[in-house]
């Protein structure tokens, strides 16, 4: 596995302490809620906006910085994450997640893990599933 198993940026992370206020923002900027949910593991509402082929992804975390440089994650969307798990491994790169991880998102979930970047950006490698 190399870079041929990531097809793109799926999504960016931004946490905030106020989800009104940012889904009025990305809905003036002419995003569409896409969907929504609980992420019940972290106890935080999960919006995600869509603009043409950029997805945001909004979680109200209550502990977000607000300052420049706070985008939490950017999300690279990967065909087989057991694939992109093992390749990573064998980089070196920090490891923030022991194994592949799941959350109940859109139609069938969604399977990923994250490393830390060299300007200590989360890098998410994430599969939908369907």
């Amino acid at each position: 596995m190399k870079a041929e198993n990531i097809t793109g940026i799926q999504h960016v992370g931004i946490p905030t302490n106020d989800m009104e206020k940012t889904l009025e923002f990305y809905h003036a900027l002419g995003f569409e809620t896409a969907f929504e949910t609980i992420n019940e593991a972290a106890d935080e509402r999960v919006v995600f906006l869509k603009c043409k082929n950029l997805v945001v992804e909004a979680y109200e975390n209550h502990k977000a910085a607000g300052r420049d440089g706070a985008i939490d994650h950017i999300a690279l969307d990967v065909l087989d994450i057991e694939e992109a798990f093992a390749w990573v491994k064998t980089l070196g790169y920090e490891m923030l997640d022991q194994e592949i991880n799941f959350l109940p998102f859109w139609e069938a979930g969604v399977r990923f893990f994250t490393i830390l970047g060299p300007n200590h950006e989360r890098v998410e490698f994430s599969q939908m599933l369907k």
